[in-house]
């Protein structure tokens, strides 16, 4: 893994009172690529973005922005229009968690430092639309990257990546130096997990690596037969060198089935698949088993899983905050949706809590500035379906575990 390229990158950005930052040239074909390593906490890196713009210089201003995190900036509302229902229903529900989290890192940096990060994109973007020139996204969705960082550690380092995020971001009230330093130096989603990439080439890939190369294939294929002969390339500073690298290396003339591939989510693991209906089967058969031996037996077994199941369901709700409405529900489904791998039991405790405590626009007009603050992820009503969606699910998986290992002991113990 090129570890070193971080350090590259802080030793070859200039500071804010530099005349300018890390630059690179790429003549390729008929096209000039002028790629700009900024810092994403700067105001110098916006003021460069803003002066190469308006020098005349550039036909076309290509960004290191996804189709969704341009709609954020040129939408900033377009999150008081979600339909929470189809993004819990769609399975959506822990990515838009995990993209509030993102921004509430984002917010407190913002708050600390003064600075908005990511503010030269929004400067090349401001001020392509006044020169009157295009505006190239190259950046990967954020979501896909986010499955693909997912899907690239084993099934049960997941859990320990999972909450290290959420904790790194709303366990602190303050963003550390170390924190802002590395955003200057990347992107937010390599300064939230630059701790774990550091370790580990599995995540430095999809992060890093893959990113770089998909920029590269997305510059090319938008720009065919050198559509635009001088480019502005904005991109963090720590993607400097590799995207640099990937121009001047022999590109398909073709980019677009490898860009798709290096967009696709994969698939997990078959037997994975089936892990839920196992555990359904086992635990009938205990149950079959349990009153094939008597008939207390069997309704012990039966209200032992109930009341686990149930009980930690109910607790994840209640730990969300959830309406006591909620909490109920929980309680019943969850015993009865852990036999049905098809439904869940945090599904309908999400469902149960719009019903009762539907958000309204002003809900999600705070959405971002609440969750920036922990008890703000409790307090807003969008934020904390979405946790009640969550602690039901870990509820209820962690209650089917436990209560089928109970089941277990019970009949072997008999």
């Amino acid at each position: 893994m090129d570890n070193h390229r971080l350090r590259e990158a802080e030793s070859a950005f200039m500071s804010d009172s530099a005349i300018q930052g890390p630059r690179d040239i790429v003549d390729l074909g008929q096209c000039r690529y002028t790629l700009l390593g900024t810092a994403h906490v700067s105001r110098a890196s916006a003021e460069e973005v803003a002066e190469l713009i308006q020098s005349g210089e550039f036909d076309a201003v290509a960004i290191e922005l996804c189709q969704t995190r341009h709609r954020s900036i040129v939408d900033p509302d377009a999150m008081a229009r979600m339909d929470l229902f189809q993004v819990i229903r769609s399975g959506k529900a822990g990515m838009v968690a995990a993209s509030l989290a993102l921004g509430a890192f984002q917010q407190r940096v913002a708050e600390q430092s003064g600075i908005e990060p990511g503010a030269e994109m929004r400067m090349a973007i401001s001020e392509a639309e006044k020169a009157g020139i295009p505006v190239l996204l190259v950046d990967r969705e954020v979501g896909v990257t986010l499955k693909r960082v997912y899907r690239s550690v084993p099934w049960w380092q997941r859990m320990g990546l999972i909450s290290g995020l959420f904790a790194s971001l709303l366990s602190r009230q303050t963003v550390s130096e170390e924190e802002i330093e590395r955003l200057k130096q990347g992107d937010v989603l390599e300064s939230t997990f630059n701790e774990f990439a550091a370790q580990s080439e599995a995540l430095y890939r999809p992060l890093i690596a893959e990113r770089d190369r998909f920029m590269a294939l997305r510059l090319v294929e938008k720009n065919p037969a050198g559509r635009y002969r001088n480019v502005l390339v904005v991109i963090g500073a720590g993607h400097l060198k590799g995207l640099g690298e990937h121009l001047r290396a022999e590109l398909p003339a073709d980019p677009e089935p490898e860009r798709r591939s290096l967009e696709a989510t994969p698939p997990p693991s078959k037997w994975t698949g089936y892990i839920p209906w196992i555990i359904v089967a086992l635990v009938l058969a205990g149950f079959v088993i349990g009153f094939s031996r008597n008939f207390e037996l069997g309704m012990e077994l039966i209200t032992d899983w109930f009341l686990i199941n149930g009980t930690l369901s109910a607790l994840g709700v209640a730990l969300a905050w959830g309406h006591p409405g909620t909490v109920i529900a929980a309680f019943f489904a969850a015993p009865l949706t852990s036999l049905n791998p098809t439904i869940g039991a945090g599904f309908v405790a999400a469902g149960v809590e719009l019903y009762l405590r539907r958000p309204t626009v002003s809900h999600f007009a705070s959405l971002r500035q609440d969750v920036a603050r922990l008890r703000g992820w409790w307090t807003n009503r969008v934020s904390r379906t979405l946790l009640v969606f969550l602690f039901a699910t870990l509820g209820s998986a962690a209650g089917t575990y436990i209560a089928g290992f109970r089941i277990f002991e019970r009949l072997v113990g008999s």
